[in-house]
């Protein structure tokens, strides 16, 4: 089914060059069924890319779904211009009176500051307080999942002694079922990394109502549930395209930082050679999982939401 998003969207036409199926604003209000509301809190500075790269994954399921991003208001990113964000971005005072089926929380270039020291995190946690009585569930990613883990659970985050960089095998628990979020998935799957800091999985079991789902012996947790909220923690990159990594690496060399080669990720690990993507299958495949347990799940007049939760 096709992805509802904004009508003038940059992204819009990359999305449909590669086949990605888009309605139209007329269409939608013509179609006689609720579509799956879900809401991008987009904190990535190059705010086309990650559009592009939720909003693929988002389309490849059976319901229709209408895609909203949001910003923060207390931080101004220096990749996107402030008309842009006018344009396509709503903020908490935009949304306060709505309510959500999915709230989605990108990664962010801050996760070796301090929660409390990031300059939005007072607004994130009211965001995140909010979403608690106006959104069905949440899904964070790499930082986002552990701001997510932080502000809801108290589970903090750790310093690497170097950045974490590569494609790592992960391996699915072997207690848990392959339903839900974990059908069709193989025990094994690859997943990018690319992060300074990490969970310790001590920590997440520790708190009320958090299993690991997925786990790698070179990198550590990768895909935690709350049991009781649903709420979903990716710390990795499932949504990476092929060449994000290569991208990064060059950056870093540009910048010289000293990144070493990213792990199992260039083919002979020859950065000439073009990376492949081999975890795609398994971004489609979690994300669609996750819409389709949101739509088994949440109320058709989500205004109960509040009253849900109490």
């Amino acid at each position: 089914m096709p992805i509802k998003i904004p009508d003038k969207l940059p992204a819009r036409t990359e999305l449909e060059h590669e086949g990605v199926e888009i309605i139209d604003q007329e269409s939608a209000l013509h179609q006689d069924i609720r579509p799956l509301k879900i809401l991008l809190l987009n904190l990535m500075p190059k705010k086309k890319e990650t559009e592009i790269q939720f909003a693929r994954l988002l389309s490849n399921t059976p319901l229709q779904i209408e895609l909203t991003l949001m910003t923060t208001a207390s931080y101004q990113p220096q990749n996107t211009s402030a008309d842009y964000l006018l344009q396509f971005y709503r903020r908490l005072p935009d949304v306060q009176d709505e309510f959500f089926d999915g709230l989605i929380v990108t990664g962010a270039p801050v996760e070796t500051i301090d929660f409390e020291k990031v300059d939005y995190w007072s607004e994130l946690g009211e965001i995140l307080d909010w979403s608690s009585s106006h959104v069905s569930r949440r899904l964070g990613t790499c930082w986002g999942a552990q701001a997510l883990l932080y502000h809801l659970h108290g589970v903090d985050k750790f310093e690497l002694p170097e950045k974490l960089f590569g494609v790592f095998d992960h391996a699915l628990d072997p207690g848990r079922q392959r339903v839900g979020l974990l059908a069709g998935f193989t025990d094994r799957f690859p997943m990018p990394v690319s992060r300074f800091t990490g969970n310790r999985e001590e920590d997440i079991v520790a708190a009320p109502n958090l299993s690991v789902l997925a786990r790698s012996p070179e990198s550590g947790v990768a895909l935690v549930l709350d049991d009781a909220t649903k709420d979903v923690f990716v710390l990795n990159h499932l949504e990476y395209d092929a060449d994000t990594l290569a991208n990064e690496y060059a950056r870093d060399l540009r910048e010289g930082l000293g990144t070493k080669l990213p792990a199992h990720y260039f083919p002979s690990d020859d950065p000439l050679l073009p990376p492949v993507n081999r975890w795609r299958t398994y971004a489609f495949l979690l994300f669609a999982n996750w819409i389709k347990d949101l739509y088994h799940d949440a109320p058709f007049d989500l205004s109960s939401l509040p009253s849900m939760r109490r």
